[in-house]
């Protein structure tokens, strides 16, 4: 099964979109399952997993809702605000949904201390409790901060998006190399390759400016702990669909048969537990 593991819908509200600005303009308008479906077939892709992109309670029921109205939506990874008091009582209510499988917060857009709170890491502790893996949206410059987290949810099932975002377009990879490497060597620790084109220059990147981050991430996480993602439809202010598949098919061309069938799906089914 080839699976997209990271990508977004929405019913676009400047208000509710806030982040996707002037230079995204072209985000600004729905996309939904209608609108992917028809890509996934034309690029040989099974099924997705949804991934928040409003910070809202509202945003994990709305992808649960999509899912349960869409086989190929496997699984949901939702929005909650871990470090409430009555975290207990949200999860509760997503007790029956077999398809939500994990949650995420926007830690890029926040303060590294933030993610180590006390309060955070007994959210964490919540969700690996019942099951839910956790995705780790960060800048490289979290990426400490990220580990600490880690190492204090040591039985956690963690994935990196987009691995931690290098500033591709400025060509920087060895402070990022280096504060990803340790990550490796915690084996719950995963990976997305995902979301790279948009750290690239929107207008002028070739895949070859994309193939030195990827090499690192497998070289680091080997096939069996990354995934692929698309991270349609915010991949399309730089590229469609299909280039974004493209470059990633071609740099998997130095794979075996059975290491593209784990990046490209398998290690999602596992990571996932779908």
């Amino acid at each position: 099964m080839r699976i997209d593991a990271h990508q977004h819908f929405w019913n676009y509200d400047s208000e509710r979109f806030d982040w996707i600005n002037d230079d995204m303009a072209a985000l600004r308008r729905n996309f939904l399952p209608e609108d992917l479906y028809p890509i996934l077939q034309a690029s040989q892709i099974d099924g997705c997993i949804a991934v928040q992109a409003e910070e809202h309670l509202r945003e994990t029921a709305f992808l649960l809702e999509l899912s349960e109205d869409h086989p190929w939506i496997l699984g949901v990874v939702g929005w909650a605000k871990l470090a409430q008091d009555n975290l207990d009582e949200v999860l509760d209510q997503w007790s029956n949904h077999s398809k939500l499988l994990g949650f995420r917060e926007v830690l890029q857009s926040k303060e590294p201390e933030y993610m180590l709170r006390k309060e955070f890491i007994r959210g964490i502790h919540k969700l690996g409790k019942r099951g839910f893996t956790y995705d780790l949206l960060t800048y490289p410059n979290q990426l400490p901060a990220a580990l600490q987290l880690v190492d204090a949810c040591p039985n956690q099932f963690f994935v990196i998006d987009h691995l931690s975002k290098p500033d591709i377009k400025a060509g920087d990879w060895k402070a990022w190399k280096k504060s990803l490497q340790p990550f490796s060597e915690r084996e719950l620790v995963y990976a997305k390759v995902s979301g790279l084109v948009t750290e690239a220059d929107w207008k002028k990147w070739r895949p070859a400016d994309l193939f030195p981050y990827l090499e690192i991430a497998l070289e680091l996480f080997g096939p069996k702990r990354l995934l692929f993602g698309s991270d349609w439809p915010v991949c399309q202010v730089a590229g469609q669909y299909k280039e974004v598949l493209g470059v990633i098919e071609s740099f998997a061309d130095q794979l075996s048969a059975h290491e593209k069938e784990a990046l490209f799906g398998g290690t999602a089914q596992e990571f996932y537990k779908i």
